[in-house]
């Protein structure tokens, strides 16, 4: 199968061009990219695109979201990320989900990816109270089925509930403490056996699905866990994703378990190098900085996420001027509630404008796309396949139209696509070499049907969960007491500070 773009404005986001705009074809030939160019000619058959009045741009990539979340869209409010976990993440009372409805609530989640521009995804799965096999492929066959590209990972926590969080045997209740001591997490040995046997189950299906390896951060995981996942990681040249210091009390956490930050530890066990993917890195040091800039880490930038959870503002030109890549991610679905990364472009536009006045070190347009689309590719490892409109690349790209309302006036493209454009403008979806949306429509599967069937699953399921919640609302003193000293509200010292949310 062939598809010919002619006379389109592009936005390559290549080393030739960049974020500059030019005229020209875009000729697809399988799942790739063969040729761009001006004049080029249609092979026989070739499906024939009008590209006048359109921008041809890579398709979005999401580089940090679970999907797990995607039933609680819209549920929870004005917690801090400690508090919210108790619920979107329950530690207590939990029973295992059935296939079926992970498969809708991937669909759920590929649906409106693809919708608004995203062709890829990084997906950190997490299964309570233990992850099976069977649950992850329910997943994996959603993404596989609707056509998006995806990386996904075995969430990863082998340490205690009350071993992650400073200050639990002080403000949490007794009877709870009793119950939570009782719980033993998977073993190091457990999840690298999970592991290996999702890697052989799902790693390249499609030739777009990948698995990851995903340690959950390093004061959920044993030090064996992290080298073993690490060791992993290399062999398969697969991110080694995880969340660092994404609020206060995890900024608390590094000091009160190793007498160091968490980037520190990190970088003394081995594993802060090239191929690890860091969410968050909100209460990052300076010294840290220093280090993931000398490693060559990733940095996915869950801005939305960020804000809902009151989690801080990350110190993004630091990491940039540091040799960090730097991505962007929605986070999960009930801590942004959408999978719209125009929502996040625009917001990662905005917010790092209010914290500092030296307007020098505000991000730009350019800046903005570029980490989502070829930052976000690197931050999987697969900026060699997609990520840039560059021969040889897989099509993974997006057509809109610059007529659209949210171009008119058309001045800079860059910045109406960062600042104007919501995904309306969005004719066609390309992924692979294949269209998965058209006009709205996406192309491989009845988008009602999924649906409905979705809608007659959740009063049942939101029943269960309903109960869950009230069993873990006992913790939620405790878990806000940790919140209030970590933050220093109980001295009175909770004050807003500049390159980084708090100080």
């Amino acid at each position: 199968m062939s598809i010919l773009i002619r006379n389109a404005t592009i936005l390559a986001m290549d080393n030739l061009h960049g974020s500059t705009p030019f005229t020209g074809d875009v000729l697809i030939e399988g799942d790739s990219i063969r040729q761009l160019g001006t004049g080029l000619t249609a092979p026989e058959g070739a499906t024939l695109i009008d590209g006048t009045g359109k921008l041809v741009m890579p398709g979005l990539i999401n580089s940090h979201l679970h999907s797990g979340e995607a039933l609680f869209k819209g549920r929870y409010d004005n917690m801090p990320l400690e508090l919210w976990m108790l619920y979107s993440y329950p530690v207590l009372g939990t029973s295992s989900i059935d296939d079926r409805i992970i498969y809708l609530r991937s669909m759920l989640v590929a649906i409106e990816a693809l919708k608004t521009g995203t062709t890829c995804i990084t997906d950190d799965l997490f299964e309570s109270p233990a992850q099976t096999l069977s649950q992850l492929n329910a997943a994996v066959q959603a993404y596989d089925d609707i056509g998006i590209r995806a990386t996904v990972s075995g969430h990863m926590i082998d340490r205690p509930y009350m071993d992650t969080i400073p200050f639990s045997r002080e403000f949490l209740p007794a009877e709870c403490q009793t119950r939570l001591e009782q719980m033993t997490p998977p073993s190091a040995e457990d999840f690298i056996d999970f592991a290996k046997a999702a890697y052989r189950e799902f790693h390249d299906r499609s030739g777009r699905i990948r698995f990851m390896v995903a340690p959950s951060a390093p004061q959920r995981c044993s030090d064996t866990l992290l080298q073993a996942a690490d060791e992993l990681a290399r062999q398969w040249q697969v991110p080694l994703h995880t969340h660092i210091v994404e609020t206060k009390v995890q900024g608390c956490t590094g000091p009160a378990h190793y007498g160091k930050t968490l980037i520190e530890h990190m970088h003394d066990l081995g594993v802060l190098h090239s191929g690890v993917t860091i969410a968050h890195s909100v209460w990052v040091t300076d010294r840290d900085i220093a280090l993931m800039g000398d490693a060559g880490v990733s940095v996915v930038h869950n801005v939305i996420s960020n804000q809902k959870l009151g989690a801080g503002i990350a110190p993004v030109r630091k990491l940039l001027d540091a040799g960090v890549n730097l991505a962007l991610g929605t986070d999960g679905i009930c801590s942004n509630d959408s999978a719209r990364m125009f929502d996040v472009m625009k917001a990662a536009g905005l917010l790092h404008n209010v914290s500092t006045p030296d307007y020098s070190r505000w991000l730009n347009a350019s800046e903005v796309i570029r980490a989502a689309t070829l930052g976000g590719a690197r931050s999987a490892l697969i900026d060699n396949i997609t990520g840039s409109l560059e021969v040889g690349k897989r099509a993974d790209l997006l057509i809109l139209d610059l007529q659209s309302i949210n171009f008119l006036p058309l001045n800079d493209i860059r910045n109406h696509l960062v600042y104007c454009e919501n995904g309306g403008s969005i004719e066609k979806v390309i992924v692979n070499g294949e269209i998965a949306v058209d006009s709205g429509r996406r192309t491989r599967l009845d988008e009602k049907a999924l649906l409905a069937e979705l809608r007659e699953l959740m009063p049942a399921f939101l029943a269960y969960h309903g109960k869950v919640e009230q069993e873990n609302a006992a913790l939620a003193e405790g878990i806000a007491a940790i919140h209030r000293h970590c933050n220093g509200m109980d001295l009175g010292i909770h004050r807003l500070g500049t390159d980084s949310a708090w100080v």
